[in-house]
């Protein structure tokens, strides 16, 4: 056994592959216990890699530096890429708010960490914000910091206290939030399934499905073309039954007394069209009618319509169909005319047989063709997205520039890549299952190396010394704005639930929080709130983290 005992005790790329190995794993596995209903799932990576690194089992810094740099870029980068086509809709939607609720959270992080200071007294506040870069769980955020002090000391050594103070209050910095969402649960009182309801993934309501008897003189011997004209084309006419004859409208179908017509439009616009149509169906009695129009998703796997709006496409003058809705990663969008398609989009398309079978084979309908790996786009992305993150940024009064870093450079390219990739000849599209095991690595290479390096001296620092004075402060930090904004969320803007979490884990840059929301909002609006304030929510903390020690240390 002497060779088995030399490969646990020495270093080498065995030992270090087999640690990393090891922690991941049993991480992984504990992260799937629940208790009362709740998991940590995988952040308790971090806290086997705590353990083991405490019992000695060590790895090379540098290689350290590496994996966890890597692992957060493949997280945030996986993130950007399948939230990014809805990325710049939702942030003229809600994106507004969101931020601003993001950029109030860390005035109050910051609030409450000067009031500790001030009031306590005889705190080093270097340490003090190693502690509340910890509360919020902002790696880059720390490194501006210690540069900051580095620059001040001009001794270009590290000081101690402060990535002391973040790894403390790291563990309880992810606890926190999470612990934080079930305490705003509680208030609340929140049912999952209702939020589920009202949910779809995104900051776009759940358009409405409303089917009507024409009665009202305000629409009887109008073209359909102008009715939606006046609704913005924010309307699609799904269908119409005319003398007992259902078919697919298009813009001068005329409608007349007694027609059934079905209309598929933004929610906030069911109101007016109950009052504009008359008399309300239900949706049976529609589809009750005679004929021979039937409904089908369709996968978007030609390349060519990668990027190409609905108006474009002229489906209905083309192949005698209407389309009613498009699915997108979770999110149930409205087919206005000017809705750009991606590959991986599922399209409502209502039409005869024949006439659904020609656009199958125009849209395409072949998952075959999805499952091809594009490992060309992401390591462009990640190689634009490093440049990016290494740009200075220069603020008057401030003796260095302060830099968006390793996880704020990679996120902007790829939302940018999601978005606008298909224009420059990019296939950006990954599957599902593909972009969450990209997710999945990477989050676990991170917290594994966090943990690694923390547990040397976490515990003798959490019990002989002022740890958990620090991990006290620590959470105030992270739990009074956390609570605070999600009232406010809440009560003030009547956000869903699980927009309020990824906005929260946005603005706390906390991935373990946002996979937590994920795991229970079981769609994704989690991951387009926290990419809608991630990157102000970043930058903020870069810049602030800085500018605090240069004013206060």
């Amino acid at each position: 056994m002497n060779w088995f005992t030399s490969l646990l005790m020495n270093e080498s790329v065995g030992r270090t592959v087999m640690i990393f190995a090891f922690v991941i794993a049993i991480g992984s596995m504990l992260g799937k216990l629940k208790l009362k209903g709740i998991s940590l799932g995988s952040t308790f990576v971090l806290f086997v890699g705590i353990l083991v690194s405490h019992f000695g089992f060590t790895v090379t810094p540098s290689i350290l530096h590496f994996m966890k740099d890597f692992g957060l870029i493949l997280f945030v980068f996986s993130i950007g890429l399948q939230v990014g086509p809805n990325f710049f809709s939702s942030f003229k939607q809600s994106g507004l708010m969101l931020n601003g609720l993001a950029a109030g959270s860390v005035a109050l992080n910051i609030a409450v960490t000067l009031l500790i200071f001030y009031l306590l007294g005889g705190i080093d506040f270097s340490m003090l914000i190693g502690v509340m870069q910890g509360a919020v769980t902002n790696t880059p955020g720390l490194g501006a910091a210690q540069q900051a002090l580095n620059q001040l000391s001009q001794s270009g050594a590290e000081t101690p206290s402060i990535s002391l103070g973040y790894a403390v209050a790291y563990p309880m910095g992810v606890v926190g939030i999470i612990l934080g969402m079930v305490i705003v649960k509680r208030i609340f009182k929140i049912d999952y399934e209702k939020e589920r309801t009202a949910a779809t993934g995104g900051n776009t309501e759940e358009p409405a499905r409303c089917s009507y008897r024409v009665t009202s003189n305000l629409v009887i011997g109008r073209q359909i073309k102008e009715i939606s004209r006046q609704f913005d084309k924010e309307v699609v006419f799904a269908r119409i039954s005319q003398g007992g004859k259902v078919f697919v409208p298009n813009g001068d179908t005329v409608l007349g007394q007694g027609d059934l017509v079905r209309i598929i439009a933004p929610k906030q616009r069911e109101a007016e069209l109950d009052a504009m149509f008359g008399e309300k169906l239900t949706t049976e009695e529609l589809n009750g009618q005679t004929g021979e129009l039937k409904s089908r998703k369709i996968l978007v796997t030609n390349k060519r319509l990668d990027g190409k709006s609905l108006q474009n496409l002229q489906l209905r003058k083309a192949f005698n169909v209407n389309v009613t809705r498009v699915f997108r990663s979770g999110v149930e969008l409205v087919a206005t005319p000017d809705l750009v398609l991606h590959l991986g989009d599922k399209v409502k398309v209502v039409g005869g047989d024949e006439s659904l079978g020609l656009v199958e084979k125009f849209l395409g309908n072949s998952v075959k063709h999805l499952n091809e790996p594009h490992l060309s786009t992401l390591f462009i992305g990640i190689f634009l997205g490093i440049i990016v993150g290494y740009i200075p940024i220069a603020f008057p009064g401030m003796p260095q520039p302060a830099k968006l870093g390793l996880a704020g450079g990679p996120l902007i390219v790829s939302l940018l890549m999601g978005a606008f990739g298909h224009k420059i000849g990019l296939t950006c599209y990954t599957t599902q299952s593909a972009n969450l095991m990209i997710r999945e690595i990477g989050i676990s290479l991170f917290l594994a190396c966090v943990g690694l390096e923390a547990g040397e001296q976490f515990f003798d620092t959490l019990i002989n010394g002022d740890g958990l004075r620090w991990v006290g402060y620590g959470l105030l930090i992270t739990m009074i704005p956390m609570l605070t904004i999600s009232c406010i969320a809440r009560k003030c803007f009547k956000l869903n639930y699980f927009t309020i979490v990824g906005m929260i884990s946005g603005t706390n840059t906390n991935p373990p929080a946002l996979y937590y929301s994920n795991m229970i909002a079981e769609n994704d609006r989690p991951s387009v709130a926290y990419s809608t304030v991630y990157p102000l929510a970043m930058f903020l903390r870069i810049v602030l983290a800085q500018t605090l020690i240069l004013i206060f240390a």
